[in-house]
């Protein structure tokens, strides 16, 4: 037998079936969602507040270098900030001030929270249960969405339009100047060559540059100072004008007056070059010997190394005397004019010799003192061999008779 079941009946059911539906759907977001990264019983809460989560859901992952290590809570929202609890194991270490950064999985995958040190400044402390990632740490990375409606806002209301217009006028520059566009085109990769080529030259010129840069910025009070100082010296040039402008011309006829003395005296100055010639090139031969001559001129006519012969009160040393009238003569500068012109096309000058008499001059009369040798026990006595003049003195004492006269007219001892 069948039973008719009234309408209003079946209407009452389906409305009591879609309340139950209803009630269960609202109720079926706060159920936690399967799969997930275990934390264990050692596990801690972390605190992390966002701007925007976008479509993040409880249950999502908590990833540190790409690597799952905890899952999200619960998701709070107060105010316009999104607080996000996030449960991680024991095992996980960070640093205090870490980083969080909402991010997807692939181009249309799920949303996870990347944790992660800091990348400008230390890593400090530990992060442990309670902590909170301030708003100043955490991110998000851009949506498709928005990616896409930038570009449509780049493409339809941006300047792609003005595109078609840049490319006509550049059709109209270039046309007609085909061999123009070349041959810019060939300059200009030389020139990119030669700055290749030159790119030493060029850094180190940078180099430079750099270097001076850093010692103009370390002197640069001194420069400031100087630079205070200008205007003053510039004040003193400018009061000073006239001076200067009369210096200047006074300068100028100068140089006229010298340049006039050069060019009127070029010729004799020219002959005093070609006189003093040959003595430069006898000076040039003496080479070290006039020099070394000096060294007898303060101790004349005794060698320099005499004084080392002196032992207190007494020296001891052999001596030859030449009292050759000629050699005398020579070392006392008597001597005869030389022959001959002299420089080849400079005639010597005539001199007239004075007519004043010479006058006498008698040689003074003080007897020579005898000084006795010293006797010193252990020394042998001196002798001077074949007398004081050597054994072709008495030869020489009689044919030097006539130039000793002539030398001294007045007589005197030899």
């Amino acid at each position: 037998m069948r039973y008719a079941v009234p309408s209003r009946l079946r209407r009452a059911s389906a409305v009591v079936v879609l309340a139950s539906l209803a009630l269960a759907g609202c109720s079926a977001y706060d159920l936690p969602l399967p799969g997930g990264a275990g934390t264990g019983d050692n596990s801690y809460t972390v605190t992390a507040e966002f701007a925007d989560v976008l479509d993040l859901v409880p249950q999502s992952a908590v990833k540190v270098n790409q690597v799952t290590v905890g899952s999200v809570e619960d998701i709070q929202v107060t105010g316009w900030t999104a607080t996000v609890r996030l449960r991680l194991p024991g095992n996980v270490v960070l640093p205090d001030n870490a980083t969080a950064e909402l991010k997807q999985t692939s181009l249309l995958g799920e949303k996870y929270v990347a944790l992660a040190p800091p990348t400008d400044v230390p890593p400090q402390g530990r992060l442990g249960e309670g902590d909170r990632i301030p708003l100043s740490r955490t991110s998000r990375n851009p949506e498709v969405e928005e990616v896409l409606g930038a570009m449509s806002l780049l493409l339809n209301g941006g300047g792609v339009a003005q595109l078609k217009t840049i490319e006509a006028e550049l059709n109209n520059a270039l046309r007609g100047r085909t061999g123009d566009v070349k041959d810019l085109v060939t300059q200009l990769n030389t020139f990119v060559g030669g700055l290749d080529a030159q790119k030493g030259e060029i850094v180190r010129a940078i180099d430079s540059i750099d270097h001076l840069s850093s010692t103009l910025a370390k002197n640069q009070t001194k420069i400031a100072a100087a630079l205070e100082e200008l205007p003053k010296g510039l004040t003193i040039l400018a009061d000073q004008r006239r001076q200067l402008t009369a210096m200047l011309t006074a300068l100028r006829d100068l140089g006229e007056v010298g340049t006039r003395v050069i060019r009127g005296s070029r010729a004799d100055l020219e002959a005093n070059l070609r006189a003093i010639s040959p003595i430069l090139r006898q000076l040039n031969k003496a080479g070290d010997d006039l020099p070394k001559s000096y060294q007898l001129l303060l101790t004349y006519p005794f060698p320099n190394n005499a004084q080392s012969t002196i032992k207190g009160d007494y020296t001891n040393l052999w001596a030859t005397l030449d009292t050759n009238v000629g050699t005398i003569a020579d070392n006392l500068g008597i001597g005869r004019l030389p022959t001959g012109s002299g420089v080849p096309g400079v005639p010597l000058p005539s001199v007239p010799l004075p007519s004043v008499p010479l006058p006498s001059i008698p040689l003074p009369s003080v007897p020579v003192p005898k000084v006795p040798l010293p006797s010193v026990t252990g020394l042998p006595s001196p002798t001077l061999p074949g007398g004081l003049l050597g054994s072709g003195a008495s030869g020489a004492g009689s044919a030097d008779s006539a130039s000793w006269s002539t030398l001294f007219p007045t007589g005197g001892s030899r």
